[in-house]
């Protein structure tokens, strides 16, 4: 099976060099380790598809945030129509964590909320790896987390033939021991129905198609692949592979001597508290384990099963866990870590995030220590795990260009447009001028973008231009995704002329509006004005062909003069390029986004708050139809949108 990538578009700029060295880096030289340095609106993701169809082995793509990951997974899927594009962020649209708060004496419960679409796409992914080649996963910082072990996932399947000679009851025994339900009046995901010599299967990891076993007695008389809803047979086939409903389950034939381990550490860990007067935790430690070990004798199943994932996969104290890397192992793949400025260290800092907190629970009695191994990788055993990686950054960090033999650069766009010109200006009279550019700017009809460092001055700033009769919006961290969006498409269309900031790194933020981003106090130390920070900040203006950055600052800083100095070299090689192919730098057109609140539901936060009795009911409503809605959004891939409705259907039913 090989990769085939679909587009319209040929490699042009800087990416036909940038596709060929990355490719020869890992076919000729077989280097591990690659960095590309790629400027925003560069075309990063099609460089990428490019290298994937090259190199024709499973990819796995990193992103560092879920909504860049469904980005990418759209544009791959959109790519590579005839391959396999899947899916693995965390299955949670909420999540908090089981902890314990010494200070006060707060235990505070696991609370989530399971997206089972979004579980269902992380079991396709696995699915897909288990049984195919072209595959390409876009994940998130969930890939380090831990997951079901790929030999009992490959084993936890059932395979059925034409010709087949089974019992129906016996059939069921095994769909039931993989976890699926019997409904037979609804079949939907997880569940099967019997109905005479016909069982039909809702498999856990697609909801495109359902599985219909034609029975003649004990014979396997016909398969068929058949449609959902109109129940209309799609083809049928001589062969197939049933997997497990769920992601992760319990070995039954290993769960007497899981249960013995769990009873052996209860008893060590009862007497150590006992040993060291510390009554409480030893009654809790001893009321909570036993109660489990009594569910899993029941139900084979209990609360918190993944903290005894160590004796279920009758695993040694302290050794690493299986992730989705280890359904690649054994073959040859790539990984690609996008943003990789930001995700290295994300991948970095979970370790010791998750370490601290179940640290806690176990020192208190709510868990045994082996709840320590259910955990993500740490950084030395995910960079065990890899094979050969890309990582990919406009601004990438020293440790990624240090681990790589080949830096290659792409800096020359597609569309011609050059990184923008930027000044620098003092400090005095700063407000004064900042009111001038912008009327300079809504004489022009474009738009400006202004970061500062505090809450203070954003407030300050937004209500002083407020005064003056400019179109002002202030983007802060207590706004809500609806809002969020909605202020960035007013801007879009010109009902706002300025946007006020603090962090203008975010995703999502990329207006080609907008010719001017101002920034205050560039001089001042912090992340936000680092080096890296100021080319990000910087490359917002990169998307039209008048863009222009002003700093404000009375003294040049080490950050300011590296950041000043790389978009420089970036502009003059891009203007080379331009005039050495005839190119005339065009503003990007991009369509502005439908309003969230096109849908006909009444989405007037303040009375869907409302604690009255009525005013709940409505708002049960708005949730049915918003879920509704996001469903639709997700199948017709209009992922930003089903996002977008996903956190307002969070924020209502968190309320009070």
């Amino acid at each position: 099976m090989k990769f085939e990538l679909q587009s319209k578009y040929k490699p042009s700029g800087d990416q036909p060099e940038a596709i060929a060295k990355i490719t020869e880096g890992f076919k000729k030289e077989k280097l591990k380790s690659q960095v590309l340095v790629g400027a925003t609106g560069t075309g990063k993701t099609f460089t990428m598809a490019n290298i994937i169809q090259n190199l024709n082995c499973k990819t796995l793509v990193m992103a560092h945030n879920k909504t860049l990951a469904a980005q990418l997974y759209s544009e791959f899927k959109e790519m590579f129509p005839n391959n396999r594009v899947e899916y693995f962020v965390s299955a949670f649209d909420f999540y908090q964590p089981e902890a314990f708060l010494p200070k006060t004496n707060t235990y505070i419960e696991k609370n989530s909320q399971t997206n089972n679409d979004i579980e269902m796409l992380n079991l396709s992914a696995l699915t897909s790896l288990t049984e195919r080649d072209d595959v390409i996963v876009v994940a998130s910082v969930a890939s380090i987390y831990a997951s079901t072990p790929p030999v009992e996932f490959m084993n936890n399947k059932i395979i059925l033939h034409t010709g087949d000679v089974i019992k129906i009851k016996n059939l069921q025994y095994q769909l039931v021991n993989l976890n699926y339900q019997r409904n037979d009046i609804d079949t939907t995901t997880g569940k099967f129905s019997v109905k005479g010599d016909l069982v039909e299967i809702a498999p856990g990891y697609t909801d495109e198609f359902n599985i219909r076993i034609s029975f003649f007695g004990d014979d396997i008389e016909d398969i068929s692949i058949i449609d959902p809803l109109t129940k209309k047979v799609i083809r049928k086939e001589n062969r197939i592979t049933i997997s497990a409903a769920d992601l992760y389950l319990a070995n039954k034939a290993t769960l007497e001597e899981s249960l013995k381990r769990i009873k052996e550490e209860l008893d060590e860990r009862h007497k150590y508290f006992i040993k060291n007067n510390k009554l409480i935790e030893a009654q809790r430690i001893w009321e909570r384990t036993i109660h489990d070990i009594d569910s899993f004798k029941e139900f084979g199943y209990c609360s918190g099963i993944e903290n005894y994932a160590r004796h279920l996969e009758l695993r040694e104290e302290g050794s690493t866990p299986y992730t989705i890397f280890d359904f690649f192992k054994g073959s040859d793949w790539l990984l690609i870590v996008d943003e990789s400025h930001m995700m290295v260290p994300q991948i970095r800092g979970m370790y010791n995030t998750d370490r601290n907190r179940k640290q806690t629970l176990v020192d208190y009695g709510f868990r045994l220590p082996s709840a320590l191994d259910n955990r993500p990788l740490n950084f030395d055993e995910f960079q065990n795990k890899i094979n050969k990686v890309l990582y990919v950054s406009a601004t990438p960090n020293e440790w990624e260009i240090n681990q790589s033999k080949k830096v290659v650069e792409q800096i020359i766009r597609p569309t011609g447009l050059v990184d923008p010109i930027v000044e620098i200006r003092k400090t005095e009279n700063q407000i004064i001028d900042i009111e001038n550019l912008i009327r300079d700017q809504i004489k022009k009809k474009e738009r400006t973008f202004v970061t500062v460092m505090t809450i203070r001055m954003a407030e300050e700033l937004t209500q002083y231009l407020k005064t003056k009769n400019i179109k002002v919006a202030y983007l802060h961290n207590e706004l809500k995704t609806l809002e969020r969006f909605k202020i960035l498409n007013n801007l879009r269309k010109g009902i706002y002329d300025v946007v006020v900031g603090i962090n203008l790194l975010r995703e999502g933020l990329d207006v080609p509006e907008v010719s001017l981003v101002i920034i205050l106090d560039a001089d001042k130390p912090g992340f936000f004005r680092s080096d890296k920070s100021l080319i990000q900040i910087i490359g917002r203006a990169a998307r039209n062909a008048n863009g222009k950055v002003i700093m404000y600052a009375d003294n040049m800083t080490e950050a300011m003069e590296t950041a000043i100095k790389e978009t420089t070299r970036r502009r003059n090689l891009q203007i080379e390029f331009n005039k050495k192919h005839d190119i005339v730098p065009k503003t990007i057109i991009k369509p502005i986004a439908l309003d969230l609140n096109r849908s006909d539901v009444n989405l007037d936060f303040k009375s869907l708050m409302d604690k009255s009795k009525k005013a709940k009911q409505m708002r049960g409503q708005t949730i049915a139809k918003l879920r509704e809605e996001m469903l639709t959004a997700a199948k017709n891939q209009e992922y930003e949108r089903a996002a977008y409705l996903r956190d307002i259907i969070i924020e209502l039913e968190q309320g009070n």
